[in-house]
């Protein structure tokens, strides 16, 4: 299959819930709660502290959050286990009829929804589109399992018999990202859900707004009221969640530092988790791949969602013989991307999540030209014409040549759209180089030699490898990393592992005999 950006979708549906809006960037505002606890958005009962939230496209402030202390985490938690009581004992198609029911409001308000994931996120509407899309995608899958979880029966000596069980952990804790808030609530929540667990879920203090119509969504499809709570806040909730002695796992996307410090605290209550964390991942470009296909791949891999993707291939090791030609059509298409306002159709990429993440971007850059790279095209800040915008916090993708493997914009994770290229000569060379990072989220290859094609994706130390395309990522196919960029995975049937426990029972036919 040929890499090809997403098709443009028509239209624009109305917003409802209560959210003032019109179609036109700059003008959402939320006054609602941003917790949802019990079936309904609410205030949270402790912690108070106010934090602005912002659309990028305009840098307004669209609404404010107010962080959730101790006890509104407890009464969140509480609320959970109450419906995790009932939800555990209905059936796994009991459990699959009210998921397919959610899926298909998602699928109804596809629309209205992506259109909340533009405002806050910054995202063009196409992709956000496509994202909604994986969401409802993603619950209907987990629905289709949800009725076939089951343990096993094995045959003892003497007509004795042993069973499994596949029960459920209970309240579990989801804590996401700002750059696919309503994906990743899906992705963990579904697998979750499926396997008869209730869930608390705190997205990303920048993009708290989406998640909480999912929550809505939920309740409207027929979860028990408390099944799915949204608590809003940044650090200091997320511990909250973390040693909270009802919670029984935890799955965080996110950054690496971020991540261990979840992973300590769970450990102190022996708590399992699942960590998707950073990454810098290699894309390699043999010359015998197809130009046309491989440069769209490598368009896919760097500059989706502002380039703000964990498993982005931003190492782009290109074969030395085709080096140039490679390059020229890269730099080609890269600057042919239209910038500016995400709503409208014919933008392909949106604005970065906020002003000192831009900053951030920027400074690597800087970096690498003060380290040896060249800014082929692209890297500095763009200021759309349409005065409304000129606030937002938008800059051109970024390709850089002449980079080296010790350059810090090669090893380390910038979260923008900066592509780094790097020649190689031999298959060997560029295995070893590939694998020469302290991440192992993702890895890609191009390639008309199919048996080279397997060979290297084998060799590399990633969890999720793309042959002749990248960023492909179904929801029937496992996701997460090696190395630092975390364990467990999400996605699949993989994911059931990491959302159930298992019971084992021994049944003895006859009389026990005593060793004593």
């Amino acid at each position: 299959a040929r890499c090809r950006l997403p098709n443009l979708l028509p239209g624009l549906r109305t917003l409802r819930s209560g959210l003032a809006m019109s179609t036109v960037t700059g003008t959402l505002t939320v006054q609602q709660p941003l917790n949802y606890r019990a079936g309904a958005r609410v205030q949270p009962a402790d912690g108070g502290q106010a934090e602005e939230v912002y659309e990028p496209a305009t840098g307004r402030v669209i609404s404010k959050l107010f962080c959730s202390g101790e006890k509104e985490v407890d009464l969140a938690v509480q609320s959970a286990k109450a419906a995790f009581k009932i939800w555990s004992q209905m059936s796994g198609m009991e459990r699959s009829r009210v998921m397919l029911e959610a899926a298909r409001i998602i699928r109804e308000q596809r629309e209205e929804i992506a259109t909340l994931e533009t405002i806050n996120n910054g995202k063009s509407i196409f992709e956000a589109r496509v994202d909604i899309d994986i969401s409802w995608q993603c619950l209907e899958y987990y629905a289709g399992l949800a009725g076939s979880l089951a343990g096993e029966h094995i045959q003892l000596p003497g007509g004795s018999f042993g069973y499994t069980r596949r029960e459920p952990l209970g309240v579990c804790v989801g804590i996401g990202a700002w750059n696919y808030p309503f994906q990743i609530a899906c992705w963990k929540s579904a697998p979750a859900l499926a396997c008869g667990n209730a869930m608390v879920f705190k997205p990303s203090p920048f993009t708290p707004i989406s998640v909480v119509r999912l929550a809505e969504i939920f309740t409207e499809a027929g979860v028990p009221k408390g099944l799915f709570n949204v608590v809003q806040g940044g650090a200091a909730t997320g511990q909250f969640l973390c040693h909270h002695p009802d919670v029984a796992k935890i799955s965080f996307t996110g950054s690496v530092p971020t991540g261990m410090k979840i992973m300590e605290m769970a450990a102190k209550g022996i708590k399992p988790v699942t960590l998707e964390l950073g990454g810098k991942s290699p894309l390699i470009i043999f010359s015998d791949c197809a130009l046309e296909n491989a440069v769209n791949g490598a368009l896919m891999a760097n500059f989706l969602t502002q380039g703000e993707v964990c498993c982005n291939g931003t190492r782009v090791f290109v074969e030395r013989k085709i080096l140039d030609v490679f390059t020229k059509e890269v730099v080609k298409h890269t600057q042919k991307i239209k910038v500016g306002d995400p709503l409208l159709e014919d933008t392909r990429m949106g604005a970065l999540i906020n002003r000192p993440h831009l900053d951030r971007v920027q400074g690597f850059i800087k970096q690498a030209k003060e380290q040896g790279a060249e800014v082929l095209c692209g890297g500095d800040l763009y200021v759309p014409d349409d005065p409304k915008l000129k606030n937002g916090y938008y800059m051109r993708p970024c390709v850089l040549g002449n980079c080296t493997d010790d350059m810090t914009c090669v090893k380390e994770e910038i979260f923008g759209p900066v592509m780094s290229i790097l020649p190689f000569d031999t298959e060997e060379e560029v295995v070893e180089r590939a694998n020469n990072t302290k991440f192992g989220l993702a890895g890609g290859v191009f390639t008309r030699d199919i048996q080279k094609a397997h060979r290297v994706v084998a060799a590399l130390k990633a969890g999720m490898c793309f042959i002749n395309n990248y960023n492909v990522s179904p929801v029937e196919l496992p996701f997460g990393g090696y190395k630092a960029s975390g364990f467990g995975r999400e996605n699949g049937r993989a994911a059931i592992e990491y959302y159930s426990q298992l019971k084992t029972v021994c049944v003895e036919m006859g009389d026990v005999e005593s060793v004593f």
